[in-house]
């Protein structure tokens, strides 16, 4: 025979495992917001200011406000910039810091073996890297929308962009003769409007000099340079203005929207296929 009230205990004891069991358990805590992001790295700089509050922003690089260098030059003014100092970094005490790739920063290196949260973003030389760069900075910042958003509006931009290069070859001619190459931005875009890259045509790699001689012995349907080029400034850019050049159609991109993988990718696919259609239209030489 079993105890007296044993029966009852174990019903109280059921019920209130089964009461227990009803409650529903705490709502987890959203993560919290970075406050004191630190980019380390100018393509970082630009993911960062399209995509993080203002506010959030501890430090950027020097080159941040430099518009030949940065397509979010302007949202970058009054922003602290840093001096690649480790010291800096310290003194700020970052709740994120922000590379591309980090490895690339020697002020990392030498900071003292801490936590500090670090997105280590790679290199972004194509379209889908640059969309995974911004998806993964908006989520390390707290705005994830954002980067929705963002990759939304670029695939907008580019939905049915023409392709008028027609397979006709262009070479991306900067200062001092040096070509960009194939597994670059540039190539990239190069393909996405239709055209062939010399240098892969040539069999360069990724950066390489061709020679005035050799540059008009390979005879380019286009020469695509850098707007800081347009004007001689110096040695280095009176060189694509040789008259050996003269005849060679010119399509003209600001530095800062090829330099880094960044959203102003879809503003040089653009300029890109508006030069050569107007170069094709007769408005152009």
């Amino acid at each position: 025979m079993k105890p007296a009230g044993l029966g009852g205990a174990a019903l109280l004891l059921g019920g209130a495992g089964a009461l227990w069991a009803a409650v529903p358990a705490p709502a987890a805590k959203a993560p919290a917001l970075p406050q004191r992001i630190v980019s380390i790295n100018l393509c970082a700089d630009q993911l960062v200011l399209a995509l993080a509050d203002r506010g959030q922003i501890a430090g950027l690089t020097k080159n941040a406000t430099d518009v030949e260098m940065s397509g979010e030059a302007a949202k970058a003014r009054g922003i602290p910039q840093l001096s690649n100092s480790a010291e800096q970094i310290l003194a700020i005490e970052p709740d994120l810091i922000v590379g591309m790739p980090a490895s690339r920063s020697a002020a990392l290196a030498a900071l003292p073996q801490a936590d500090y949260p670090l997105l280590d973003l790679e290199t972004a030389d194509r379209l889908d890297q640059i969309y995974a760069s911004i998806h993964q900075t908006a989520t390390a910042v707290g705005h994830p929308a954002r980067g929705e958003a963002l990759v939304a509006r670029m695939r907008g931009e580019l939905a049915g962009l023409p392709r008028p290069g027609r397979g006709r070859v262009a070479a991306y001619y900067q200062r001092r003769g040096y070509m960009t190459g194939t597994g670059t931005l540039i190539d990239e875009l190069m393909g996405r409007v239709g055209l062939v890259n010399l240098a892969g045509k040539l069999g360069k790699p990724p950066l390489s000099q061709l020679s005035l001689e050799e540059m008009v012995a390979a005879r380019p349907d286009f020469l695509i340079v850098e707007s800081a080029t347009d004007i001689v400034t110096d040695q280095g850019s009176e060189m694509l203005h040789h008259p050996a050049l003269k005849d060679i159609p010119r399509i003209s991109v600001p530095q800062a929207w090829t330099v880094c993988g960044s959203p102003a990718y879809t503003q040089a696919a653009r300029s890109i296929v508006d030069q050569i259609a107007r170069h094709d239209a007769g408005g152009a030489s």
